[in-house]
């Protein structure tokens, strides 16, 4: 069992913030259930799909989770989803704290049902401030977070967002760890809490931690920003057949390297490549110079003298060739499992790994409410009152036609 094998989510979260939390506490062994409005999540609609609402990006945040779908606006629902927290120990959502409180689900009225409850808000900005009410979507918290500034400054090209939803990933496990300190306290004090894990701010401490430099000291030293995150020649190298990662970092990988390529007396002939401090200083020369080097080579030359000078390295893959890396197969990353109505998928396989407990295989990314009948079994409905619910239009179970 998963060492959060007891532990009962419920998971009022959508697209890929929370999401992303709630599948890792469901990787963990936690029960989590996924309560859905009617017209189901709506990243299901992201992306190729064999069947209407189960597209990819749906598939691979939304595992290990069972699905109820809920009209929280109608009176009957939001009591079967109280019903619910009567005995959950977490509540996470990430809709604005006051689309809670007028659904009647706010911090103290859920406390109320259950004191024991870990509340876990995950949205756009504190609530302390002149942003609280504003909705929040990744490619904002990355521009207001700094990151297309930064993304310009490097390249020399116009701002531009990181192509990955970041914030929504990074956001989301911060909400883990947040989450799992909330419960760990829980079990000294008997009490639960409530949490609120604001994008923004996460997001500004992940780049700043990089680079407030020196608007670290008051008064600055410098304007800020990590000079060799920054540099425009950090980059992949390319090569004579392609390009190649690599990092010749430390004075002793700088030693192993100049040492491989026959080119040791550079370190005393130019202090620019003397020490750490002044590689730093001089980065965009130094960078520039590597690439020239690089270029004398074949990828393949160039792996096996770098691994020979153990100097770090690694292939810059693409989203093809990433599914063939032999470290990837050897470690089972990606595996292949049968889902009950998409058929066979690729998944990505949970990297952690616990030596005293092994969570369940993972249960497939559900369709929308395909759990709604037996989870309100479990909830204590009977057949009656749950065929009244859907019938009512309160609750769906998947397959089954709308009232």
């Amino acid at each position: 069992m998963g060492p959060l094998h007891g532990i009962r989510v419920i998971d009022m979260t959508s697209v890929l913030m929370g999401p992303v939390a709630t599948q890792s506490l469901g990787d963990m062994g936690a029960d989590v259930v996924k309560v859905e409005a009617p017209p189901g999540d709506l990243v299901r609609q992201i992306g190729p799909a064999r069947h209407a609402d189960m597209g990819p990006v749906f598939l691979n945040a939304n595992r290990n989770k069972r699905s109820l779908v809920l009209d929280l606006k109608q009176p009957e629902g939001l009591a079967v989803l109280q019903r619910l927290l009567v005995d959950a120990d977490v509540l996470a959502y990430n809709v604005r704290p006051q689309a809670m409180a007028r659904l009647g689900l706010g911090y103290e009225a859920v406390a109320a049902i259950n004191p024991r409850i870990v509340y876990a808000g995950l949205f756009g900005f504190g609530q302390d401030g002149p942003y609280a009410a504003r909705p929040a979507y990744d490619d904002l918290i990355q521009g207001a977070a700094a990151l297309p500034a930064l993304m310009a400054q490097a390249s020399g090209d116009i701002p531009r967002y990181v192509p990955s939803a970041m914030a929504d990933r990074i956001v989301g496990v911060t909400a883990v760890g947040a989450i799992l300190a909330s419960l760990l306290a829980r079990e000294r004090t008997g009490r639960g809490d409530r949490i609120d894990i604001p994008m923004f701010e996460t997001m500004a401490a992940f780049v700043l931690g990089d680079h407030l430099g020196g608007q670290t000291f008051v008064p600055p030293l410098d304007a800020g920003g990590y000079v060799r995150l920054l540099s425009p020649e950090r980059r992949p190298y390319r090569t004579r057949d392609g390009y190649l990662c690599a990092m010749v970092y430390n004075d002793k990988q700088w030693q192993g390297f100049l040492r491989a390529i026959g080119r040791e007396s550079l370190l005393q002939e130019d202090a620019r490549f003397a020490s750490y401090a002044s590689r730093t200083e001089h980065v965009d020369h130094v960078y520039g110079t590597l690439a020239r080097i690089f270029e004398q080579r074949s990828t393949a030359e160039w792996m096996a003298l770098l691994e020979a000078a153990d100097v770090p390295f690694m292939p810059l893959h693409d989203l093809h060739s990433i599914l063939h890396d032999p470290h990837l197969q050897a470690t089972g990353f990606f595996t292949t499992v049968e889902h009950p109505s998409e058929g066979t998928l690729r998944s990505l396989r949970m990297p952690i790994t616990w030596a005293h407990h092994t969570p369940a295989p993972p249960r497939p990314a559900p369709r929308t409410g395909e759990h709604t009948r037996e989870l309100l079994q479990q909830a204590g409905y009977s057949a009656a009152e749950i065929d009244a619910l859907c019938g009512a239009g309160v609750a769906r179970q998947a397959d089954e036609p709308a009232p």
